[in-house]
C-alpha cells in the first residue's frame, strides 16, 4: 500500500495539471480549506468528492474499557464527511 500524497505533491499535480505555478495551487487549496472551514455548519460541498456536515450525536451509555464500569457519554456535536456516490464508484467500481 502506498503512502499518503502530502500538502506539497497534491499542489505540485494540480500545479501541473492546471499550468499555475506550485505557488498558486497551494494558495487555492488553503482556500478550499478555509472555505470549507467558514461554511461546515450549513453544510459544504466539494463536488465529485462529498458532504462536510455537522450532525448531532446523542447522550448515550458507554463502557470504559480498563475497568468496565458504565460511563455516561454527553451529547455532541460532530463534524462528518460524507462521500459522494460518484467518488465511491470511481474507487470501488460501479455495483
Amino acid at each position: 500500500m502506498s503512502k499518503a500524497l502530502s500538502k506539497s505533491q497534491v499542489a505540485a499535480e494540480v500545479a501541473a495539471k492546471a499550468g499555475l505555478s506550485k505557488k498558486q495551487a497551494v494558495e487555492i487549496l488553503d482556500h478550499i480549506a478555509q472555505l470549507a472551514y467558514r461554511n461546515a455548519k450549513n453544510s459544504f460541498t466539494l463536488p465529485g468528492l462529498g458532504k462536510l456536515v455537522l450532525v448531532n450525536r446523542k447522550a448515550r451509555i458507554g463502557r470504559n474499557p480498563a475497568t468496565g464500569e458504565q460511563i455516561q457519554i454527553p451529547a455532541k456535536r460532530v463534524v462528518k464527511f460524507r462521500v459522494a456516490k460518484a467518488a465511491k464508484d470511481a474507487i470501488l467500481g460501479a455495483k
